[in-house]
C-alpha cells in the first residue's frame, strides 16, 4: 500500500484532538458490550462462566397439576363434563417428560396425576357392569372433573382478587410532612368560655345531689294519747286540724293512723253533718251506768 493510501485510511491527528470528549465517550459506551461498576466492558471475560440453565426460557408456568390438565382442556375447548382421557392424557405426558427431565423433583406432584389420568383411562376402557339395583355406574371422571371445577372456580376469583387496587402496586399511602414546633403557644381563655365552663360545673352538679333520709322515732300511741287530749278540752274538733303540715309527711302518716286506731277501738267519732260539708271528730259518747 502506498503512502498516500496509508495516510487516506489513517486518522486524522487534528481531527481526532478536535473531536470533543463527550463524542468520544459516546462512541466508547456504543462500542461496549456492556458496563462493570460504571464502567464500560469492551471484551468478553476469558474465566467468565455461563450455567447450561440460565439460557432456559418457560413460556408457560403452571401452578400445579390441576392448573395444567385445566390448560390442556381451555386450549382445545374440550367439554370439561366429558373430556376426552386419550388426548388429555398424552398431552399431559407430554409435558411431564419434558420437566422430569429438567426437575425431578417438580415432577413428582405430576407424575401423580399422570398416574391417576392413566387409571381412569384403563377404568374406561373396561365393561360396564350395573349395579345390583340396575342403576348405571358412576363415571371414572367425575371425581376428576369435581376438582378441576372447584380448582377453576378458585382460580377465577384470584384473578378478580388480584385486579383490586393494592396498596404499594396500584397506589401509595399520601405522607405529609408536619412541622412540629418546640415552643408552646397556650390558647388565651375568654370571659364566655369561662363562663360556659362554670355553668357545666354547675350543670352537672345537680345531677348528683344527695337526699339524706334521717331516723325519727315515731310512736302511734304517742299520738292517740294527743288527740284525746285534745279532744278533751273541745267537743269538736275539725279533721284537717289535727294534723299539723309544718312537721313533714311522715309525723302525719303516724297521726292518720292513730286517728283509724282510735276510731277501730271507738274511742273517737268521725261526723259530717251533711254530704261534702266538713268532718269532725269527736270523743265518743258513753252512757253512765245505772
Amino acid at each position: 500500500m502506498s503512502q498516500a493510501e496509508l495516510d487516506a485510511h489513517s486518522p486524522d491527528l487534528n481531527s481526532v484532538a478536535n473531536t470533543p470528549a463527550e463524542t468520544v465517550e459516546m462512541k466508547t459506551v456504543t462500542a461496549s458490550l456492556a458496563r462493570l461498576y460504571g464502567e464500560p466492558l469492551l471484551k468478553m471475560p476469558a474465566d467468565l462462566y455461563i450455567p447450561p440453565d440460565a439460557l432456559e426460557v418457560f413460556l408457560d408456568a403452571f401452578e400445579g397439576p390441576l392448573d395444567l390438565l385445566l390448560y390442556l382442556i381451555r386450549k382445545q375447548n374440550f367439554n370439561i363434563l366429558d373430556i376426552p382421557m386419550a388426548q388429555v392424557t398424552r398431552q399431559y405426558l407430554d409435558y411431564v417428560e419434558q420437566i422430569r427431565k429438567q426437575n425431578l423433583e417438580l415432577a413428582a406432584e405430576y407424575l401423580l396425576m399422570a398416574a391417576m389420568l392413566i387409571e381412569i383411562k384403563s377404568r374406561m376402557l373396561l365393561p360396564v357392569k350395573n349395579g345390583d339395583s340396575g342403576a348405571e355406574a358412576d363415571d371414572p371422571r367425575a371425581e376428576l372433573v369435581r376438582r378441576l371445577l372447584e380448582y377453576e372456580q378458585i382460580k377465577l376469583a384470584a384473578m378478580d382478587v388480584s385486579l383490586l387496587p393494592q396498596l404499594g402496586r396500584d397506589f401509595l399511602t399520601a405522607q405529609v410532612l408536619i412541622e412540629q414546633n418546640t415552643v408552646l403557644h397556650w390558647p388565651s381563655v375568654e370571659l364566655a368560655d369561662l363562663q360556659s365552663a362554670w355553668a357545666d360545673i354547675i350543670r352537672r352538679s345537680k345531677l348528683i345531689t344527695h337526699h339524706k333520709i334521717s331516723r325519727e322515732e315515731l310512736s302511734v300511741r304517742e299520738h292517740m294519747s294527743g288527740i284525746l287530749r285534745r279532744l278533751q278540752s273541745a267537743k269538736f274538733i275539725e279533721f284537717s286540724d289535727l294534723f299539723d303540715i309544718t312537721r313533714g309527711a311522715p309525723v302525719l302518716v303516724v297521726n292518720f293512723v292513730a286517728l283509724l286506731e282510735l276510731a277501730k277501738e271507738t274511742l273517737i267519732e268521725i261526723t259530717q253533718a251533711e254530704a261534702f260539708a266538713p268532718i269532725y271528730v269527736r270523743l265518743a259518747y258513753s252512757p253512765t251506768r245505772s
